[in-house]
């Protein structure tokens, strides 16, 4: 590589390397594979648990200090209340490689303070490593990567990954797939959501969005994206999103056409106006007040019961776990909140505070993806 890199970033990409070798040897027997189904269509192998301790052993031999977020061991190992968090992703797409086809990745990010600094995914099949320190740009193999520089929808190609757990809400996604397919050139689903975000940020895709992801699915794919002049955030274009369990991705003009189609079906509602409406929330959807909430309704988007449950209270305790700040809202906007089970939350989140135990037991939820 020619330019010198952060230090941090380099036992990332030495990580990444280590979990991709195991990866790569357990491909060539992949009948020998003991599964394990953690939930209806989601997977795990012991490759996923050997590749994810090779990625903590590589780093907390280099910094014993820091903190760990990982995809099956959650906050079990590293420092509990460092301002320093690795999320990690051993390997996303494990339903693509218990399969045999080759669309997977290890995906490694270094947060401090909340804010994503470094970045690697590593495709071990075509030995790409995608790159990135906050401020410095994104990298494919030591190449400068930039988004796409397509104007219009209709010459798009659009990432985006499909509702396939039991409870998901399909009816749903389906209204959103049909608004955005009509709109562009094509829609993808490869199966791993990082290195579809590393493909819109290296031009591949010029968009991307998904519902049910988890922060380790998508923090080092984020980075890539603003990296290499990309926007990402939630479907109402806000940069919250790696706890919201929706994500937007493109390049700025694509970002902004499907802010406006998939604006109605984001989970992330206008409580204040619901509230000065007096318009209670149904049992098991979004309260139907304000113009957010009545758009979602008219477009077939109000989030049911399946949606807004447990998992949402997990999500928000393993939040305050890893300390990450939110955004100040806009003074003239009014006031937007997640829907989030707040009193299951508190009592997760003091659980998590000392350690006692792991957000991904918690946070494993029905639409919560592998990939």
């Amino acid at each position: 590589m020619s330019q010198a890199l952060h230090p941090m970033l380099n036992i990332a990409i030495k990580a990444a390397r280590a979990a991709g070798a195991i990866i790569n040897r357990a491909s060539l027997d992949i009948e020998r594979l003991q599964v394990t189904a953690k939930s209806h269509n989601d997977f795990v192998t012991e490759v996923d648990q050997a590749a994810e301790q090779a990625i903590i052993d590589t780093i907390l031999e280099a910094y014993p200090g820091h903190g760990i977020l990982a995809e099956e061991s959650g906050r079990s190992q590293g420092a509990k209340h460092s301002e320093y968090v690795w999320i990690i992703d051993p390997l996303d797409g494990t339903t693509n490689f218990i399969h045999g086809f080759p669309v997977y990745a290890v995906s490694i990010a270094l947060a401090y303070r909340g804010q994503v600094q470094q970045a690697v995914v590593y495709d071990p099949t075509r030995n790409d490593l995608f790159y990135a320190s906050k401020g410095k740009g994104a990298y494919l193999n030591d190449r400068r990567i930039r988004v796409s520089k397509r104007t219009r929808m209709l010459e798009s190609l659009i990432g985006t990954g499909f509702p396939f757990r039991k409870g998901d809400n399909f009816q749903r996604y389906m209204k959103m797939f049909e608004e955005v397919m009509v709109q562009c050139a094509g829609l993808r689903r490869p199966g791993a959501a990082s290195l579809d975000l590393c493909y819109v940020a290296a031009g591949y895709l010029d968009g991307f969005f998904e519902t049910g992801l988890s922060p380790w699915d998508v923090a080092a794919g984020s980075l890539m994206i603003t990296e290499a002049g990309g926007l990402v955030g939630n479907f109402t274009g806000e940069p919250d999103f790696l706890y919201q369990r929706e994500i937007l991705a493109g390049s700025p003009r694509i970002y902004g056409q499907l802010v406006k189609t998939l604006a109605p079906y984001t989970r992330v509602i206008a409580e204040t106006a619901a509230a000065a409406e007096g318009e209670p929330g149904e049992s098991g959807k979004a309260p139907r007040g304000g113009r957010a909430g009545r758009d979602a309704v008219q477009a077939g988007g109000a989030v049911d019961a399946t949606d807004v449950d447990a998992h949402d209270a997990a999500l928000e305790a393993l939040k305050a776990a890893t300390a990450a700040p939110q955004p100040e809202a806009e003074p003239a906007a009014p006031k937007r909140t997640r829907i989030t089970a707040s009193a299951k939350a508190a009592e997760l989140a003091s659980g998590l505070g000392d350690g006692s135990s792991t957000p991904n037991q918690a946070s494993r939820g029905r639409d919560d993806a592998p990939f």
